[in-house]
């Protein structure tokens, strides 16, 4: 029989070392490193998210259980206060820089947007995590309330978070939307809450689209009506100009598309700055922005990100940022195998498997494994007979 690892240890082997070990020597170790290094660091984190621990305590504990494991995953055993420190003083851009990483690895594999267009597509939004505001002061979000903010922008190729930066809870999402150099003719759809022309203009000067929910009190001027298809929930299709204040901080032509939803009988208005897709295409980009939703969603469900192994600023961002490497895993590994079960079973299966030696694969297609067990067996009668 085949020697297999650890089903966690095959996990850990999908971060290469030299990419984890190129940016220990660009951050720096420091001292405590010989004692409990970056990477006994990580692998202690990841192991509380995969395993839904959520103390210090029963962290270090889990691991302490599994003596051998420890060995070969290439850790060692730590007491409670050094990790402690370790998620109070390493920066936390260390796994910042991690996830931005390995999201460049995921890219690859990543299965393609739904849409027939060819531009990339984005959703940017951010989610809220309460706080306890006596325990995170530096998180103030309300007068009695604590809170840190989780901007994230989504890549639709694989549905993957391709930046993420982590505010305080008070920190408006305009405020905190600066954007990467993203490939040109990239759409990034948002919500109104991100209403701010200047930096549309700043979008449309990148060689970047946008498409966005107009807010009510916009005001403009139509310049041309488009024909619309029939029997589509399309109503409008126009070139507008802004005009009043608002002009001079986008002083081009927008594209305005009223849509009403023909399931719900919901309205909406959109604006972009695409004068080429179709106007249906650009309503069923923006209903897409619904993934970023479903991502918030999961992550909180399943990651442990609502509660946190300690209370300074750098502690919680370092947490967050595991959490989303182990996002990032579980994405990589289904998009290689090409299983068809989805994230959340996935995840199910490596929890209940996480130290059982066998192959990634084999936990995956316990069915084709019982059909060889089953065909062996009939072989074996047959041979017998």
């Amino acid at each position: 029989m085949a020697h297999c690892n650890t089903i966690f240890g095959q996990m850990l082997k999908l971060i290469p070392r030299h990419h984890f070990s190129g940016l220990e020597q660009q951050y720096g170790t420091g001292r405590a490193a010989r004692s409990f290094s970056r990477w006994d660091q990580f692998v202690h984190l990841l192991f509380m998210q995969l395993t839904g621990r959520v103390s210090l305590r029963d962290g270090i504990a889990g691991l302490k259980a599994r003596v051998r494991s420890l060995y070969h995953l290439g850790v060692q055993a730590v007491a409670r206060s050094t990790f402690a420190d370790a998620n109070n003083r390493r920066p936390a851009s260390f796994f910042e820089a991690l996830f931005g990483r390995f999201y460049q690895r995921c890219q690859p594999v990543s299965p393609r947007h739904k849409f027939k267009f060819n531009n990339k597509l984005y959703s940017l939004d951010a989610t809220v995590v309460q706080l306890c505001l006596s325990l995170f002061p530096w998180a103030s979000f309300r007068r009695t309330k604590g809170a840190v903010k989780i901007n994230t922008l989504l890549d639709h190729d694989g549905y993957l978070p391709a930046l993420v930066t982590i505010t305080e809870g008070r920190r408006h999402e305009a405020k905190a939307a600066s954007l990467p150099r993203l490939p040109r003719g990239s759409i990034v759809v948002v919500d109104r809450a991100y209403t701010d022309y200047a930096w549309f203009r700043t979008l449309k000067n990148n060689g970047l689209f946008f498409v966005i929910r107009q807010k009510s009190n916009a005001v403009y001027q139509v310049k041309e009506h488009r024909p619309v298809p029939r029997r589509s929930g399309v109503t409008a299709d126009q070139i507008i100009s802004l005009t009043g204040p608002k002009a001079a901080s986008y002083p081009y032509l927008l594209r305005r598309v009223c849509y009403t939803d023909p399931k719900t009988g919901k309205k909406y208005v959109y604006l972009t700055n695409n004068f080429r897709l179709s106007p249906q295409t650009i309503a069923d980009i923006y209903k897409e922005r619904w993934q970023i939703e479903i991502f918030f969603r999961w992550i909180k469900q399943n990651l442990k990100i609502k509660a946190f192994i300690g209370n300074s600023a750098n502690a919680v961002m370092t947490q967050i940022y595991v959490a989303l490497i182990a996002y990032l895993l579980l994405c990589y590994f289904k998009f290689l195998s090409g299983i068809n079960i989805g994230l959340q079973e996935l995840f199910r299966l490596l929890q209940l498997n996480l130290f059982r030696k066998c192959s990634l694969q084999e936990i995956v297609s316990p069915e084709e494994q019982f059909d060889d067990l089953v065909n062996n067996f009939n072989q074996l009668s047959l041979n017998i007979a």
